[in-house]
């Protein structure tokens, strides 16, 4: 049994303003938002999904059509999903991971579904709402971490039926197939299903990828450390313009450095003796120097020519 292990083992204490209620509370005050101060027309041009938005450059909407819905009876179901399997969820992957997992889903249902209605707009096309792409996505990463567990779901929120959590994946995956294959049909219903497949396989994707793990990077995670990789070589070949450009325009004054700061390793050096000058460069000009500044910037400028 999944709550059997470590990992999944209930939280000590209050967890009553976790991600999950907060999720939860901001769709709904989103959705009062929605049918009290926004009109339809700018929340079907501007915060809706459709192929139309995409192609005038409204890529937001992949994330604010998550918080759209069509109405109460709409938003209650997508909240109820997202209670249910949101909460434990959330205790295994903990509030950012749990967040990622929701709303990454949502915006793959909502590609997903902007490519259906691409290659078959007169059964997929239309504007899309709702938070259900993430909801599905939930439903996904719970069965998928315990396809075996046990679960006792309410049909039609009235007759209690026992069943394993992978049975209910491959059922939401049967609907889901024939809402897609028959959308005019009793599963279709005006429903967007290549959303709920989208967040479906974004689901299963995290966990047999192992970013449900929190030692397993996820792909954003690695552009941001590359991101921050390029900018601090930036910074660093910057610093190295900056000596070069600062040490041409010194003449060689007499003497020594004491202490020997040149003899310091290249990063100590930068950091700990040039940095401050040319602090004092950008403030009060290279004519505010001191000898002894002065023959530093000399000597980094012989390190440079090394490096």
């Amino acid at each position: 049994m999944l709550e059997n292990r470590d990992y999944m083992r209930q939280a000590p204490g209050p967890t009553r303003w976790s991600a999950t209620v907060a999720l939860i509370v901001i769709l709904v005050i989103v959705f009062i938002l929605q049918i009290t101060v926004l009109s339809p027309l700018f929340t079907d041009t501007y915060l809706a999904l459709s192929l139309e938005g995409v192609h005038r450059g409204f890529v937001w909407q992949l994330l604010t059509f998550q918080f759209m819905h069509a109405g109460w009876i709409h938003l209650l179901l997508n909240c109820w999903a997202i209670y249910v399997f949101g909460r434990e969820l959330e205790w295994v992957l903990g509030k950012a991971r749990f967040l990622s997992l929701y709303f990454s889903s949502g915006v793959a249902g909502g590609l997903l579904q902007m490519l259906g209605s691409w290659l078959w707009p007169s059964h997929l096309g239309g504007a899309v709402v709702g938070a259900s792409a993430g909801a599905f996505g939930l439903v996904a990463a719970f069965t998928a971490l315990d396809p075996e567990r046990q679960l006792t779901m309410l049909l039609y929120f009235i007759l209690p039926v026992r069943m394993r959590a992978r049975t209910l994946l491959l059922l939401c995956l049967a609907l889901t197939g024939l809402g897609i294959a028959f959308p005019h049909s009793f599963f279709g219903g005006g429903v967007a299903h290549a959303a709920h497949l989208g967040g479906m396989i974004a689901g299963v994707s995290w966990v047999k990828l192992g970013w449900h793990r929190d030692y397993v990077r996820l792909p954003w995670e690695g552009l941001l450390a590359r991101w921050h990789q390029w900018r601090s070589s930036q910074t660093g070949r910057r610093r190295r313009e900056l000596v070069k450009a600062a040490s041409v325009k010194i003449p060689r004054w007499p003497g020594t450095l004491p202490d020997k700061p040149a003899d310091l390793p290249s990063e100590e050096f930068i950091s700990r003796e040039v940095d401050p000058i040319l602090d004092k460069i950008f403030a009060h000009g290279i004519q505010s120097l001191t000898e002894r500044e002065r023959l530093i910037l000399e000597a980094a400028r012989n390190k440079m020519a090394k490096w």
